[in-house]
């Protein structure tokens, strides 16, 4: 362990499947343990852009003095079973557990075994505010864009897990439960703490950015999760680059190689593949004057990332003509909302495709 680390987190075990989980551990830990080593799971995902961003976000985690443990979760048939088994010990002996996604069968099945009393959900996205809500409703824990859908028979399966995973997120007794977030979170159940994550650190890191005067966009995996039309989403880019004068596309790490590439040939954007996540490419610079987006985490994270900074966050909402026939019916409800919100906490600037 770094000499940095101290041992008031020695007992504390993160959980992280994404870059941005990663961060918002490092963010919590700034906030609520400065100078204190948690031990971070790292459950490897198999796509090669995630991989490489969680490898550098793993140094930066090594230089603030926590320990990160690897897992080649995802490695094979038998890969599952060998990840669990090997943590079963260090998840009992947890006074403190850290979760980015509680929709995650593998993170719900590890919640079956922890002993923890202290649960902490740290933002996964936006899908933490549908979390809170769903709590606090009583509901099964179904991620957004999924919700509405017929249950497979690998849901059917795991529901038990699912349910054990919900009760465990539930305050009750000794265990407490709470919830680190960037995003604003309503009907919170009762017992759930809520506390606000203001990247402190990533300030403190990194930054202030050179700003150009160009703009930039950021890209969103909707067409990949099966919400929005491809060539809907292809023509509202197009205009939206048209019309601020944007050069720059910084592309989602669940973002397909032909979409990317078709958005190069078709509005000659230049397409970037950040290293790391959004909000501290953006902290470090350079970064648009105008920074374009879709509704996704962006539109709540960015404006705190940048806070001081001349920077100006627009968001443009997502047209129900857009939605494919298998969205959700959730879909517009629910990315209405997100821009929403961050219009009225953030005042940001709203944007329409000609």
């Amino acid at each position: 362990m770094s000499p940095r680390a101290g041992n008031a987190g020695s007992h504390t075990l993160a959980f992280v499947e994404s870059p941005v989980q990663l961060l918002n551990v490092l963010e919590w830990a700034h906030a609520h343990a400065p100078g204190a080593g948690l031990t971070l799971v790292v459950l490897s995902p198999v796509d090669p852009m995630t991989r490489g961003q969680l490898r550098r976000m793993s140094e930066l985690a090594r230089e603030e003095g926590h320990v990160v443990r690897w897992e080649e979760a995802r490695g094979g048939a038998g890969a599952p079973f060998r990840t669990i088994a090997g943590l079963a010990g260090p998840l009992r002996r947890a006074d403190r557990v850290l979760l980015g996604d509680p929709f995650s069968r593998y993170v719900q099945l590890l919640l079956t075994i922890t002993r923890a009393r202290d649960l902490v959900v740290v933002d996964d996205g936006t899908a933490t505010m549908e979390f809170v809500g769903q709590l606090a409703r009583g509901e099964r824990l179904v991620r957004w864009h999924r919700k509405g859908g017929r249950r497979g028979p690998r849901d059917l399966l795991l529901a038990p897990v699912s349910g054990v995973a919900r009760r465990r997120l539930t305050p009750g007794g000794s265990r407490r439960v709470e919830v680190f977030s960037s995003m604003p979170v309503a009907d919170i159940p009762p017992g759930v703490t809520v506390s606000a994550n203001a990247f402190a650190w990533t300030r403190a890191r990194f930054g202030p950015p050179r700003i150009t005067r160009t703009a930039d966009m950021v890209g969103t995996s909707l067409v990949e999760t099966g919400v929005v039309d491809a060539d809907a989403y292809l023509e509202a880019v197009r205009s939206l680059a048209k019309t601020h004068g944007a050069t720059r596309y910084f592309a989602h790490r669940r973002e397909s190689t032909e979409k990317l590439h078709r958005l190069a040939v078709e509005t000659g954007l230049e397409i970037v593949r950040p290293e790391l996540p959004l909000e501290l490419i953006a902290r470090r610079g350079p970064i648009g004057g105008t920074v374009l987006s879709f509704p996704s985490t962006v539109v709540h994270t960015l404006p705190l990332a940048l806070s001081g900074t001349e920077v100006r966050i627009a968001v443009c909402d997502i047209d129900p003509a857009w939605l494919t026939e298998n969205a959700s019916p959730r879909a517009q409800g629910f990315l209405s909302g997100v821009t929403g919100t961050a219009r009225d906490v953030h005042r940001l600037s709203a944007v329409a495709t000609a």
